[in-house]
């Protein structure tokens, strides 16, 4: 991953930027589904939903935000929802309202010439580790944006192979390997890969296993025990989840680096696995004896204002 600063517009005459949004909890659950059991959460004010219409309305406004912001700024831009998925093509520019998810969720349709700037539509109820705007922020974001004034990062992104197919180039945050029980164990052989010399293999028992790049660094990776990549790394790390460890023995891989030009395999040891890929919506079945291979990806994605990119 590289970073670098530009003044130059992007793309020639008028902008053409695809806005890619979300839609709240209460969008989806209360005024769309009509969910019994939210209504009735709602109707008693319990805690659990306390947030849910403050959210929605923070997450409205800032999507009208972006309808008048685009408006001003004179860009010819169309809005999609997240969940009407498709390629993104002849676009100067992405910008996802919504959160970390919504950038996630949109990173796997962007190429490596498009740049992406994240907004974070509702602050109180978001992390926005990827957002470089926020709610009541956007006009100014997208002017800077369009005007090149945002730092520039390429994030380092993963590629996943499942018996000799590749399922993606695109991963940003992590992957996770485990049982699809998440009460189950997951046996498996894990072998690193170095670019020259012999691998190391070590068969290990544990509750999974969590693999990402640099950008997914500071979510499940640490929590589980790895540590924070610096955001200009190409190196990939991994993270073995609760790891059996019989008789107080070690593992003698639980966590590692799989370094630019080398990969990790895994080789599952279990009927029901199963892959999850920047989230819980993406899954992918592993059956026994299947193998999963993980790379360093040669498609990063461009993205503006990182938060974190000048540290």
């Amino acid at each position: 991953m590289s970073e670098r600063r530009s003044k130059r517009p992007i793309g020639d005459g008028t902008p053409r930027v695809l806005v890619v949004y979300k839609k709240s909890a209460y969008q989806t659950n209360v005024r769309e589904r009509k969910s019994p059991r939210f209504l009735e959460l709602l109707a008693r004010k319990d805690p659990s939903v306390a947030r849910l219409v403050d959210a929605h309305e923070d997450h409205q406004a800032t999507l009208e935000e972006a309808h008048e912001a685009c408006a001003a700024l004179g860009v010819r831009a169309s809005f999609r929802f997240r969940g009407d998925e498709g390629l993104v093509e002849d676009v100067d520019l992405v910008v996802t309202i919504g959160g970390d998810g919504t950038l996630l969720w949109a990173a796997r349709w962007v190429g490596t010439s498009t740049p992406v700037v994240a907004i974070n539509s509702a602050p109180k109820d978001s992390i926005g580790h990827f957002c470089a705007g926020k709610k009541g922020r956007v006009k100014e974001t997208l002017a800077r944006a369009l005007e090149g004034e945002l730092h520039r990062s390429e994030l380092a992104r993963m590629e996943v192979e499942l018996d000799g197919e590749i399922v993606t180039r695109r991963v940003l945050n992590d992957m996770l390997f485990a049982h699809h029980s998440p009460a189950a164990t997951s046996r498996y052989l894990l072998l690193l890969e170095p670019r020259r010399g012999r691998a190391r293999v070590e068969e290990q028992k544990s509750s999974g296993v969590w693999i990402g790049p640099a950008a997914g660094s500071t979510a499940a990776q640490l929590s589980a025990g790895g540590r924070v990549l610096p955001v200009a790394s190409k190196k990939l790390q991994f993270v073995v989840r609760e790891p059996y460890k019989p008789g107080g023995r070690r593992l003698a891989m639980p966590r590692g680096l799989v370094v630019d030009g080398a990969r990790l395999r895994i080789i599952s040891k279990i009927r029901e696995g199963r892959l999850f890929i920047d989230g819980p919506h993406r899954m992918r079945d592993v059956r026994m004896g299947g193998e999963i291979v993980l790379r360093r990806s040669n498609e990063p994605l461009t993205l503006l204002g990182l938060p974190r990119a000048k540290r």
